[in-house]
């Protein structure tokens, strides 16, 4: 920290969980921060697969960095992109050509995709991260169907009335189910020459089980659940090759028009800015108190952090980004005053995945549940944690009608068509956080 009179510079990179927690809990201290975003919003990334499934619109989960920060007099929010970090100087060179001086930084610029080595992939299965990530796959999963519609070959046909699903996650799982519900009741009578309900959902996991993070029984209760939806569950073979007519499981090569990545998730490229040591997903190993290793005026926080709690490595979800934000203004508050800084210590809250209508999986420490009962469980737990009292509302009112209708709001197809050449999405890394619980 400066030991100059004037006021200490906290710039917080990322307005995801871990960066807007931390801007937050610093607004009654004597420090002027500010706020740096590639994008000009926070996402509730857990919803996120609601827009790429047309059930929720992007400002239902989305709201302006600059509003909601409106009454916080010491943040400045800054509309830039993060190219350097200059240790010595304490400086970050931004795209636009300027230098970003600071006393403190804290790099909070989340992940993005992982693909192991098959980059390629990208154009052919894009994953879901982002804003623009759920808009392109809306509108990939909307034309698929229109596709099949006007396509007179049987095979063909059936080629876009196929639909994988990589990685059995809870991002996967949600997204698996869903995509089985818009098929079999969304979409029910809206077409002349396909019957939707054809179409054919599989959710693809390399390992033995789906929501492996979850408890067997749990995780067993998951599967029988998709599967009650029409999903195929296909766990124990990872894919082999995807390209832009399907895939590969071992030998067996499956035509398909729509594949979706869920698998992998990488740190953010900023953290190779810095020198320091990082784990294999390119997070950086920092101290117990979330500072990096001989730079004690930076802190890494969320996703692009790696460290243990309790023996236990901490998980890349939202709660986990909440505390770090938090943990990290505690730090710069005790060193303001000339305390020592303390180890973080992580608050596990349980998991949450939702799997379609009614249909969802609990883990709350002791607690187990599944179906219905969990399933209001995670609707209520979602609509309470979103920003916003406008957001809560009209998340509560568009599930309702969904509920009762089984229509989806978001259904309005735009922008350029996605099968007319591969689409690669854009290399930008998405706030902290891919899911809650």
């Amino acid at each position: 920290m400066s030991s100059s009179d004037r006021t200490p510079h906290v710039v917080i990179v990322g307005g995801g969980f871990a960066g807007l927690w931390a801007t937050r809990a610093l607004a009654r201290d004597p420090v002027r921060i500010t706020l740096v975003d590639r994008g000009n919003h926070h996402l509730f990334q857990p919803l996120l697969y609601q827009v790429a499934t047309a059930g929720l619109s992007a400002p239902d989960i989305a709201a302006p960095l600059r509003h909601i920060l409106r009454s916080q007099d010491n943040v400045e929010v800054r509309l830039a992109e993060v190219q350097g970090i200059d240790t010595a100087a304490k400086t970050l060179a931004l795209a636009e050509g300027t230098a970003l001086a600071f006393d403190t930084l804290v790099l909070a610029a989340g992940a993005t995709h992982a693909y192991f080595g098959n980059d390629h992939w990208a154009a052919y299965a894009p994953g879901l991260k982002t804003l623009d990530d759920a808009l392109l796959l809306r509108r990939k999963l909307l034309l698929a169907f229109e596709r099949a519609e006007a396509e007179t070959d049987p095979e063909k046909r059936a080629a876009w009335l196929s639909f994988a699903v990589v990685g059995g996650g809870p991002t996967g799982v949600e997204l698996a189910g869903t995509l089985a519900e818009i098929a079999r009741h969304t979409l029910r009578s809206e077409f002349r020459n396909i019957d939707p309900a054809l179409a054919k959902v599989r959710l693809v996991e390399a390992g033995p089980r789906v929501v492996s993070s979850f408890p067997d029984d749990l995780s067993d209760k998951a599967r029988r659940q998709l599967q009650k939806l029409g999903v195929e569950v296909q766990t124990g073979t990872p894919v082999a090759d995807i390209d832009a007519d399907g895939y590969r499981l071992g030998d067996q090569r499956v035509a398909a028009k729509t594949v979706i990545w869920a698998a992998g998730v990488a740190a953010s490229p900023l953290g190779a800015l810095l020198d320091a040591p990082r784990d294999r997903a390119g997070r950086v190993q920092v101290d117990p108190d979330l500072r990096v290793p001989g730079h004690p005026d930076i802190y890494v926080a969320g996703d692009l952090a790696a460290i243990q709690s309790a023996g236990q490595p901490v998980p890349g979800v939202a709660p986990a980004a909440k505390q770090m934000g938090r943990h990290v203004a505690a730090g710069i508050r005790a060193r303001l005053r000339g305390q020592t800084t303390t180890p973080f210590a992580y608050r596990d809250f349980g998991n949450l995945a939702t799997i379609g209508r009614m249909a969802a999986v609990v883990h709350f420490g002791r607690l187990k549940l599944s179906g219905a009962l969990a399933w209001w469980f995670w609707l209520i737990a979602h609509v309470f944690f979103l920003i916003g009292f406008r957001n809560r509302v009209v998340v509560l009112l568009n599930w309702t009608m969904a509920y009762w209708s089984y229509q989806r709001a978001a259904r309005i197809i735009f922008g350029p068509p996605v099968d007319a050449e591969p689409v690669t999405p854009p290399d930008r890394e998405g706030p902290d956080a891919p899911r809650i619980g």
